[in-house]
């Protein structure tokens, strides 16, 4: 009987030392580097893990490594070097914000209404774009819209331009500027502004160890109270915003209340707060009047 490493066997190691590392999804995520270092979609990796098909000992060796820095709980996307974002698959590392599947719901607010705009080319802006997903996932599902992506951090606009190169068309441009003072070249003309802002409390400290040791603060620290980004953000949309314009703001699942009072102080209507597919109320759109 031979002792060569197997995709059964080295699957099922990686599943035991994630699932005693306390990695949530143990098995996806074993699958999920399995595949990346085999060049295999889950699929196929748990096709060739029935089979009990053969690998070579370097590639094992690698899928222990990858295995073993997962198991230290650095991020998987962090790992592979990617971030699956609605059509997308962006690059993403060290020192910008990993894009998370609940985001992928509040993009869709902001793509439907620059379709429903009567604009020839409307212009959606996303403030805070990070990895760039928010914007590309605008600009490529809405090709006849002209997006901007602006970002702050020198580190995360590394990964912002990188994305816009590889996925973004003529009608995508990074901008790298603060928030509070982007494109005033554009003020009154834009038809969507969309912003996932840092929002965390500055005392409140995440559970995730990902989160925690591994995203960047600038992403998710909003003060105090969570919310000094979020007036920037809506002080920044209403100038940039035309008359019945959109606004659509990702939030903590405690804060719809908070924000809905504060943008409404602000002088937006229709102010309404959506929850996820979880229940959780994490994103509210408005309009400016």
């Amino acid at each position: 009987m031979s002792d060569s490493p197997t995709v059964q066997t080295v699957l099922t190691s990686a599943v035991s030392q994630l699932t005693l590392a306390g990695v949530p999804n143990p098995r996806v995520d074993a699958e999920l580097l399995v595949g990346h270092v085999l060049d295999l979609n889950r699929g196929q990796v748990q096709s060739k893990a029935i089979t009990d098909a053969a690998i070579d000992a370097a590639q094992a060796t690698r899928i222990a490594e990858l295995v073993e820095r997962r198991a230290a709980r650095e991020p998987l996307q962090h790992i592979t070097g990617r971030a699956p974002f609605r059509a997308l698959n962006l690059a993403v590392g060290p020192g910008v914000f990993v894009p998370r599947p609940e985001t992928e719901q509040v993009v869709q607010f902001a793509i439907d209404a620059l379709r429903a705009t009567a604009a020839e080319a409307p212009i959606g802006i996303d403030l805070g774009t990070g990895s760039g997903a928010i914007a590309l996932a605008m600009a490529t599902e809405v090709p006849h819209a002209r997006v901007y992506g602006v970002e702050v951090s020198p580190l995360a606009f590394v990964w912002t331009k990188q994305n816009f190169r590889e996925f973004g068309g003529d009608n995508a441009t990074p901008i790298f500027t603060d928030l509070a003072v982007a494109l005033p070249e554009l003020d009154g003309t834009v038809s969507v502004v969309i912003s996932n802002p840092p929002y965390i409390p500055r005392a409140a400290i995440p559970r995730d160890p990902e989160v925690r040791l591994f995203d960047p603060e600038i992403a998710l620290y909003g003060g105090d109270d969570g919310l000094d980004v979020v007036h920037q953000v809506s002080a920044t949309a209403w100038r940039l915003l035309h008359s019945g314009g959109t606004l659509v703001m990702e939030h903590g699942e405690l804060q719809a209340a908070e924000i809905a009072a504060l943008l409404r102080a602000d002088g937006w209507t229709a102010v309404a707060s959506h929850r996820d597919l979880l229940g959780r109320d994490r994103s509210t759109t408005a309009l400016r009047p």
